[in-house]
Protein backbone atom coordinates (compact mmCIF):
# COMPACT_ATOMS: atom_id res chain seq x y z
CA UNK A 1 0.00 0.00 0.00
CA UNK A 2 1.08 3.18 -0.79
CA UNK A 3 2.62 5.20 2.16
CA UNK A 4 1.37 8.38 1.29
CA UNK A 5 -2.62 7.11 2.08
CA UNK A 6 -0.95 4.60 4.56
CA UNK A 7 0.50 6.64 7.30
CA UNK A 8 -2.74 8.85 7.51
CA UNK A 9 -4.44 5.75 7.88
CA UNK A 10 -2.34 4.86 10.60
CA UNK A 11 -2.62 7.29 11.98
CA UNK A 12 -6.33 7.84 12.38
CA UNK A 13 -6.66 4.55 13.46
CA UNK A 14 -3.98 5.42 16.19
CA UNK A 15 -5.75 8.66 17.29
CA UNK A 16 -9.01 6.11 17.77
CA UNK A 17 -7.57 3.74 19.95
CA UNK A 18 -5.68 6.18 22.25
CA UNK A 19 -9.22 7.87 22.79
CA UNK A 20 -10.82 4.35 23.33
CA UNK A 21 -7.73 2.86 25.79
CA UNK A 22 -7.51 6.36 27.62
CA UNK A 23 -11.23 6.15 28.67
CA UNK A 24 -11.89 2.62 28.74
CA UNK A 25 -8.58 1.61 30.13
CA UNK A 26 -7.82 4.77 32.17
CA UNK A 27 -10.00 6.75 33.10
CA UNK A 28 -9.63 9.84 30.91
CA UNK A 29 -12.96 11.13 30.13
CA UNK A 30 -12.00 14.44 31.57
CA UNK A 31 -9.47 15.00 29.00
CA UNK A 32 -11.47 13.39 25.88
CA UNK A 33 -14.44 14.80 26.96
CA UNK A 34 -13.86 18.51 28.24
CA UNK A 35 -10.20 19.87 28.11
CA UNK A 36 -9.50 18.72 24.69
CA UNK A 37 -13.01 19.81 23.17
CA UNK A 38 -12.58 22.92 24.47
CA UNK A 39 -8.52 23.32 23.67
CA UNK A 40 -9.39 22.58 20.29
CA UNK A 41 -12.52 24.88 19.33
CA UNK A 42 -10.37 27.29 20.84
CA UNK A 43 -7.89 27.04 18.60
CA UNK A 44 -9.91 26.57 15.94
CA UNK A 45 -11.63 29.82 16.50
CA UNK A 46 -8.62 31.82 16.61
CA UNK A 47 -6.75 30.11 13.33
CA UNK A 48 -9.19 30.42 11.42
CA UNK A 49 -9.78 34.32 12.66
CA UNK A 50 -5.99 34.53 11.99
CA UNK A 51 -6.10 33.11 8.82
CA UNK A 52 -9.05 35.26 7.35
CA UNK A 53 -7.48 38.38 8.84
CA UNK A 54 -4.03 37.64 7.15
CA UNK A 55 -5.53 37.18 3.72
CA UNK A 56 -7.55 40.60 4.32
CA UNK A 57 -4.59 42.09 4.93
CA UNK A 58 -2.86 41.34 1.74
CA UNK A 59 -2.94 43.71 -0.96
CA UNK A 60 -4.23 42.97 -4.50
CA UNK A 61 -2.49 45.56 -6.40
CA UNK A 62 -3.98 43.89 -9.76
CA UNK A 63 -7.44 42.66 -11.50
CA UNK A 64 -6.71 39.15 -11.77
CA UNK A 65 -10.13 37.92 -12.11
CA UNK A 66 -10.47 34.16 -13.51
CA UNK A 67 -12.57 34.33 -16.46
CA UNK A 68 -13.89 31.99 -19.22
CA UNK A 69 -16.84 33.98 -21.09
CA UNK A 70 -16.80 37.08 -23.42
CA UNK A 71 -15.75 40.39 -21.75
CA UNK A 72 -17.84 44.06 -21.89
CA UNK A 73 -16.66 45.18 -25.01
CA UNK A 74 -18.45 46.51 -28.16
CA UNK A 75 -22.05 47.25 -27.94
CA UNK A 76 -23.04 44.64 -30.58
CA UNK A 77 -21.11 41.94 -28.61
CA UNK A 78 -22.74 39.81 -26.20
CA UNK A 79 -21.33 40.19 -22.92
CA UNK A 80 -21.19 37.04 -20.87
CA UNK A 81 -21.99 38.71 -17.52
CA UNK A 82 -21.73 36.01 -14.63
CA UNK A 83 -18.38 34.15 -16.18
CA UNK A 84 -16.96 37.62 -16.98
CA UNK A 85 -18.72 40.24 -14.96
CA UNK A 86 -17.82 43.87 -14.78
CA UNK A 87 -19.83 44.95 -12.08
CA UNK A 88 -20.27 44.19 -8.41
CA UNK A 89 -24.11 42.75 -9.11
CA UNK A 90 -22.40 40.18 -11.64
CA UNK A 91 -19.17 39.39 -9.49
CA UNK A 92 -22.26 38.95 -6.59
CA UNK A 93 -23.94 36.43 -9.21
CA UNK A 94 -20.77 34.76 -9.81
CA UNK A 95 -19.82 34.42 -6.18
CA UNK A 96 -22.89 32.98 -4.69
CA UNK A 97 -23.23 30.22 -7.66
CA UNK A 98 -19.31 29.56 -6.78
CA UNK A 99 -20.10 29.13 -3.33
CA UNK A 100 -23.50 27.03 -3.15
CA UNK A 101 -23.33 25.22 -6.39
CA UNK A 102 -19.90 24.82 -7.20
CA UNK A 103 -20.19 26.44 -10.64
CA UNK A 104 -16.37 26.42 -11.80
CA UNK A 105 -16.18 22.12 -11.16
CA UNK A 106 -19.34 21.51 -12.61
CA UNK A 107 -17.84 23.24 -15.77
CA UNK A 108 -14.75 21.54 -14.97
CA UNK A 109 -13.67 19.02 -17.74
CA UNK A 110 -10.63 16.26 -18.35
CA UNK A 111 -8.31 16.35 -21.56
CA UNK A 112 -7.36 12.88 -23.19
CA UNK A 113 -5.73 11.02 -25.82
CA UNK A 114 -8.23 9.17 -27.68
CA UNK A 115 -6.73 5.71 -28.56
CA UNK A 116 -9.30 5.27 -30.96
CA UNK A 117 -8.74 8.29 -32.79
CA UNK A 118 -5.19 8.29 -33.30
CA UNK A 119 -4.34 10.20 -30.11
CA UNK A 120 -6.63 12.78 -30.97
CA UNK A 121 -6.87 14.92 -27.62
CA UNK A 122 -10.40 15.02 -26.53
CA UNK A 123 -12.00 16.61 -23.47
CA UNK A 124 -14.74 15.17 -21.24
CA UNK A 125 -17.34 16.26 -18.91
CA UNK A 126 -16.02 15.41 -15.06
CA UNK A 127 -20.02 15.56 -13.97
CA UNK A 128 -19.11 12.55 -11.21
CA UNK A 129 -16.96 14.62 -9.45
CA UNK A 130 -19.33 17.70 -9.53
CA UNK A 131 -21.98 15.54 -8.15
CA UNK A 132 -19.84 14.22 -5.28
CA UNK A 133 -18.41 16.81 -3.89
CA UNK A 134 -22.02 18.43 -3.33
CA UNK A 135 -23.38 15.70 -1.84
CA UNK A 136 -20.43 15.58 0.33
CA UNK A 137 -20.29 19.13 1.27
CA UNK A 138 -23.98 19.64 1.59
CA UNK A 139 -24.57 16.13 3.75
CA UNK A 140 -21.88 17.09 5.42
CA UNK A 141 -23.85 20.69 6.36
CA UNK A 142 -26.62 18.69 7.25
CA UNK A 143 -24.69 16.71 9.91
CA UNK A 144 -23.74 19.16 11.59
CA UNK A 145 -26.70 21.62 11.70
CA UNK A 146 -28.87 18.38 12.31
CA UNK A 147 -25.89 17.64 15.67
CA UNK A 148 -26.75 21.34 16.97
CA UNK A 149 -30.20 19.41 19.03
CA UNK A 150 -27.02 17.95 21.22
CA UNK A 151 -26.45 21.46 21.99
CA UNK A 152 -29.58 22.99 22.35
CA UNK A 153 -32.69 22.74 24.76
CA UNK A 154 -35.61 23.06 23.74
CA UNK A 155 -34.87 22.02 20.51
CA UNK A 156 -35.67 24.57 18.04
CA UNK A 157 -38.48 23.99 15.36
CA UNK A 158 -36.06 24.35 12.68
CA UNK A 159 -33.52 21.62 13.66
CA UNK A 160 -36.96 19.49 14.22
CA UNK A 161 -37.70 19.91 10.79
CA UNK A 162 -34.49 19.60 9.41
CA UNK A 163 -34.01 15.78 11.29
CA UNK A 164 -37.44 15.11 9.83
CA UNK A 165 -36.65 15.66 6.28
CA UNK A 166 -33.59 13.64 6.69
CA UNK A 167 -34.78 10.56 8.41
CA UNK A 168 -37.56 10.74 5.78
CA UNK A 169 -37.05 7.19 4.78
CA UNK A 170 -37.57 4.90 7.84
CA UNK A 171 -35.75 1.96 7.56
CA UNK A 172 -35.72 -0.15 10.84
CA UNK A 173 -35.37 1.37 14.29
CA UNK A 174 -33.73 4.13 14.82
CA UNK A 175 -34.77 5.70 11.41
CA UNK A 176 -31.78 6.10 8.90
CA UNK A 177 -30.79 9.74 8.42
CA UNK A 178 -29.67 10.28 4.82
CA UNK A 179 -27.00 12.73 5.47
CA UNK A 180 -25.04 10.23 7.21
CA UNK A 181 -25.05 7.58 4.76
CA UNK A 182 -24.56 10.24 1.81
CA UNK A 183 -21.37 11.62 3.62
CA UNK A 184 -19.82 8.20 4.05
CA UNK A 185 -20.34 7.51 0.37
CA UNK A 186 -19.72 10.73 -0.60
CA UNK A 187 -16.29 10.67 1.56
CA UNK A 188 -15.10 7.01 0.48
CA UNK A 189 -15.80 8.26 -3.40
CA UNK A 190 -13.48 11.47 -3.55
CA UNK A 191 -11.11 9.01 -1.50
CA UNK A 192 -10.76 6.74 -4.34
CA UNK A 193 -10.92 9.13 -6.96
CA UNK A 194 -7.21 10.18 -5.12
CA UNK A 195 -6.73 6.27 -4.84
CA UNK A 196 -7.38 4.93 -8.34
CA UNK A 197 -7.18 8.19 -11.03
CA UNK A 198 -3.27 8.26 -11.83
CA UNK A 199 -3.05 11.73 -12.48
CA UNK A 200 -4.94 13.03 -8.95
CA UNK A 201 -2.87 9.75 -7.63
CA UNK A 202 0.25 12.02 -8.62
CA UNK A 203 -0.27 15.38 -7.42
CA UNK A 204 -2.25 13.74 -4.02
CA UNK A 205 0.08 14.00 -0.70
CA UNK A 206 -0.61 12.58 2.57
CA UNK A 207 -2.00 15.80 4.10
CA UNK A 208 -4.71 15.19 1.52
CA UNK A 209 -5.34 12.02 2.85
CA UNK A 210 -5.35 12.52 6.23
CA UNK A 211 -8.66 14.65 6.43
CA UNK A 212 -10.38 11.85 4.75
CA UNK A 213 -9.65 9.37 6.79
CA UNK A 214 -10.59 11.31 9.78
CA UNK A 215 -13.79 12.16 8.34
CA UNK A 216 -14.97 8.71 7.11
CA UNK A 217 -13.92 7.79 11.26
CA UNK A 218 -15.73 10.04 12.48
CA UNK A 219 -18.81 8.91 10.08
CA UNK A 220 -17.82 5.31 10.88
CA UNK A 221 -18.00 6.24 14.61
CA UNK A 222 -21.12 8.42 14.19
CA UNK A 223 -23.13 5.69 12.18
CA UNK A 224 -21.63 2.65 14.78
CA UNK A 225 -23.63 4.44 17.85
CA UNK A 226 -26.44 5.13 16.32
CA UNK A 227 -27.39 1.70 14.62
CA UNK A 228 -25.07 -0.88 15.75
CA UNK A 229 -24.13 -0.43 19.73
CA UNK A 230 -26.61 0.97 22.61
CA UNK A 231 -25.43 4.57 24.21
CA UNK A 232 -27.01 6.21 26.46
CA UNK A 233 -28.39 9.27 24.84
CA UNK A 234 -29.64 11.13 27.81
CA UNK A 235 -25.81 11.37 29.15
CA UNK A 236 -24.44 12.37 26.02
CA UNK A 237 -26.87 14.82 26.10
CA UNK A 238 -25.80 16.07 29.47
CA UNK A 239 -22.21 16.11 28.59
CA UNK A 240 -22.75 18.16 25.27
CA UNK A 241 -25.20 20.66 27.09
CA UNK A 242 -22.45 20.86 29.78
CA UNK A 243 -19.71 21.37 27.74
CA UNK A 244 -22.53 24.71 25.59
CA UNK A 245 -23.54 26.21 29.16
CA UNK A 246 -19.40 26.41 30.02
CA UNK A 247 -21.31 24.06 32.98
CA UNK A 248 -19.08 20.50 31.90
CA UNK A 249 -19.81 17.45 33.90
CA UNK A 250 -18.75 13.86 32.88
CA UNK A 251 -21.81 11.84 33.26
CA UNK A 252 -21.69 7.94 33.80
CA UNK A 253 -22.46 5.00 31.11
CA UNK A 254 -21.19 6.72 28.44
CA UNK A 255 -19.02 4.71 26.72
CA UNK A 256 -15.23 4.58 24.92
CA UNK A 257 -16.96 4.73 21.46
CA UNK A 258 -18.66 7.82 21.99
CA UNK A 259 -15.18 9.80 23.34
CA UNK A 260 -13.18 8.37 20.23
CA UNK A 261 -15.82 10.15 17.93
CA UNK A 262 -15.70 13.59 20.03
CA UNK A 263 -11.73 12.76 20.00
CA UNK A 264 -11.54 12.61 15.96
CA UNK A 265 -13.95 15.50 15.52
CA UNK A 266 -11.52 17.63 17.81
CA UNK A 267 -8.87 16.77 15.43
CA UNK A 268 -10.61 17.96 12.74
CA UNK A 269 -10.93 20.92 14.49
CA UNK A 270 -7.78 21.28 14.89
CA UNK A 271 -6.58 20.29 11.88
CA UNK A 272 -8.49 22.41 9.75
CA UNK A 273 -6.85 25.91 9.67
CA UNK A 274 -3.59 24.19 9.19
CA UNK A 275 -5.38 22.43 5.96
CA UNK A 276 -6.62 22.80 2.54
CA UNK A 277 -9.54 22.53 4.26
CA UNK A 278 -9.75 26.57 5.15
CA UNK A 279 -11.12 27.44 1.45
CA UNK A 280 -14.52 27.40 3.39
CA UNK A 281 -13.17 31.06 4.71
CA UNK A 282 -10.62 31.34 1.67
CA UNK A 283 -13.37 30.98 -1.36
CA UNK A 284 -14.58 34.92 -0.42
CA UNK A 285 -11.61 36.19 -0.77
CA UNK A 286 -10.37 34.88 -3.69
CA UNK A 287 -8.86 37.77 -6.04
CA UNK A 288 -9.84 35.25 -9.07
CA UNK A 289 -13.57 34.89 -8.10
CA UNK A 290 -14.36 38.47 -5.81
CA UNK A 291 -13.11 41.01 -8.33
CA UNK A 292 -15.06 42.80 -11.50
CA UNK A 293 -12.94 43.01 -14.25
CA UNK A 294 -13.55 45.95 -16.22
CA UNK A 295 -10.04 47.18 -16.80
CA UNK A 296 -11.07 47.92 -20.35
CA UNK A 297 -13.11 50.90 -19.07
CA UNK A 298 -11.34 52.11 -15.70
CA UNK A 299 -7.70 52.64 -14.68
CA UNK A 300 -6.40 50.45 -11.91
CA UNK A 301 -3.30 52.58 -10.31
CA UNK A 302 -1.17 49.60 -8.18
CA UNK A 303 -1.44 50.77 -4.59
CA UNK A 304 2.10 50.14 -4.31
CA UNK A 305 3.31 52.63 -6.59
CA UNK A 306 5.31 55.75 -5.31
CA UNK A 307 7.15 58.49 -6.97
CA UNK A 308 9.93 57.71 -8.78
CA UNK A 309 12.15 60.41 -9.86
CA UNK A 310 12.30 60.51 -14.27
CA UNK A 311 15.27 61.64 -16.35
CA UNK A 312 14.27 63.68 -19.51
CA UNK A 313 15.69 63.07 -22.69
CA UNK A 314 16.65 66.83 -22.03
CA UNK A 315 18.38 66.03 -18.55
CA UNK A 316 20.39 62.95 -20.43
CA UNK A 317 21.66 64.89 -23.05
CA UNK A 318 23.01 67.87 -21.22
CA UNK A 319 25.11 65.15 -18.74
CA UNK A 320 26.45 63.43 -21.96
CA UNK A 321 26.12 66.41 -24.75
CA UNK A 322 30.17 66.64 -24.98
CA UNK A 323 30.66 62.71 -25.20
CA UNK A 324 27.65 62.32 -27.66
CA UNK A 325 28.66 65.04 -30.35
CA UNK A 326 32.38 63.74 -29.89
CA UNK A 327 30.50 60.08 -30.77
CA UNK A 328 29.12 61.75 -33.78
CA UNK A 329 25.56 61.36 -32.38
CA UNK A 330 23.47 63.79 -33.04
CA UNK A 331 21.97 66.65 -30.13
CA UNK A 332 19.43 68.85 -30.08
CA UNK A 333 21.36 71.89 -28.66
CA UNK A 334 24.68 72.11 -29.73
CA UNK A 335 25.90 73.62 -26.15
Amino acid sequence: MNQKYLIPLTAVFLLFIIAYIGVEGAGLQWFFGIVFPYAAMIFFIAGFVYKVMGWAASAVPFRIPTTCGQAKSLPWIKQNSIDNPDTSTGVFVRMILEIFLFRSLFRNTKAAFNKNASNKLSYSWEIFLWIGALAFHYSFLVVILRHFRFFTSPVPSCLKMLEYFDGIVQMGLPGLFLSGVVLLAATLFLLARRIFDAKVNYISQAADYFPLFLIIGIAVTGISMRYFTKVDIIGIKTLTMGLATLNPTIPEGVGGLFYSHIFLVSILFVYFPLSKLMHMGGVFLSPTRNMANNTRAKRHINPWNYDVKTHTYAEYEDHFRDKMIEAGLPVDKKE
